[in-house]
């Protein structure tokens, strides 16, 4: 670790986790994490003022966790970055109003960044620099998102998005259907495994449409008219099959189109990240098929897929390393940013 690259304290509110990280260039300090989701699961979902509420009471003790786990003081912090969108409006101002108080007191440079982007470039904390250009999968509750990245810092460019339901947020609405509770992702991954595949052939929306977009909404329809049907001939729900089944459609459709964006763009790199992108059959999907297409495969692993400070903080360095100026302490959140923006 070269110890005169600068310090870089990333704060992380868009959704249900206030995420404080700390890293020094490419390399991680600390990665501290408070989670809500245990106050939303009686919801089904994430409710946003609940979000915001937690996000006020977790920053304090998590930066101050963070500053200790790092073994530095906020006199050696040198930045503050922290995610200004898009993401939930009041979860978003609690993490940017904090981040202003501690630059403006500490007299340090604030970085208000693009939490997407902050996804793709906190793999760099794991496997190094960034290809240039590479091309991104982003997959998350509120994200599914294909993007050329020429440059993390300066050029990042949207090329595919889900025109309705996100990959994560079907998942956590067919586990509801299932009853298996929230969030939805990590339990389909689990109870996945014990079934097949291939025992339902659910549909794969938009898989040859010529497009880089996604559509989940008729695959979650399809799922919970499947599972309607069954119980309505008061026969058993094989729980298992139909968590496999629709996994393989989610994962089959994502790899499908991050591949023909690698080809058509001649690209052979390919990062995932994101919250869906711990899945466990999403990556080995994906490395069995970049194998075979011969693309080299980039993914976190699982801690950083999800939402977190590291991620914040690694733009921020790189924003840094970059010679970028830094935002105006007047910087909004803006809960629509869109991927084009990198910084505020």
């Amino acid at each position: 670790m070269i110890r005169d690259e600068p310090l870089v304290l990333g704060i992380e509110t868009s959704c249900d986790e206030t995420g404080v990280g700390i890293v020094r260039g490419h390399t991680l300090l600390a990665d501290a994490i408070a989670s809500s989701v245990d106050q939303h699961a009686r919801f089904g979902g994430v409710v946003p003022e609940v979000a915001s509420r937690a996000h006020l009471e977790a920053m304090t003790p998590t930066v101050e966790r963070a500053l200790a786990d790092a073994g530095v003081s906020f006199t050696d912090v040198d930045a503050f970055a922290v995610t200004a969108g898009p993401g939930l409006p009041g979860a978003l101002m609690v993490g940017v109003a904090a981040a202003k108080a501690y630059a403006l007191s500490l007299g340090k440079p604030l970085y208000g960044v693009n939490h997407l982007a902050a996804h793709v470039c906190v793999d760099q904390l794991e496997h190094g620099p960034l290809p240039k250009p590479c091309v991104a999968m982003l997959v998350s509750g509120g994200h599914s998102s294909l993007l050329l990245v020429p440059d993390v810092a300066s050029d990042v460019r949207s090329l595919g998005s889900t025109v309705d339901d996100a990959a994560g947020e079907a998942f956590d609405k067919v586990a509801r259907v299932l009853d298996l509770g929230f969030p939805g992702g990590p339990v389909i991954d689990r109870m996945a495994r014990e079934g097949d595949p291939a025992a339902i052939a659910f549909p794969r929306g938009k898989y040859n449409d010529g497009t880089y977009d996604f559509s989940f909404s008729g695959l979650k329809t399809a799922v919970a008219r499947w599972v309607e049907a069954k119980e309505r001939a008061g026969e058993p729900v094989p729980v298992a099959d139909v968590a496999a089944s629709f996994q393989e459609a989610v994962v089959d459709v994502l790899t499908q189109k991050a591949l023909k964006v690698c080809k058509d763009n001649g690209v052979h790199d390919l990062l995932i990240g994101g919250g869906v992108a711990a899945n466990s059959r999403l990556r080995a999907l994906a490395a069995e098929r970049c194998e075979a297409a011969g693309v080299r495969l980039r993914v976190p692993r699982p801690k950083l897929c999800t939402d977190n400070g590291a991620m914040v903080a690694a733009l921020g360095s790189e924003l840094v390393a970059s010679g970028l100026a830094p935002s105006d302490l007047e910087l909004p959140a803006d809960s629509s940013l869109p991927i084009e923006s990198i910084t505020l």
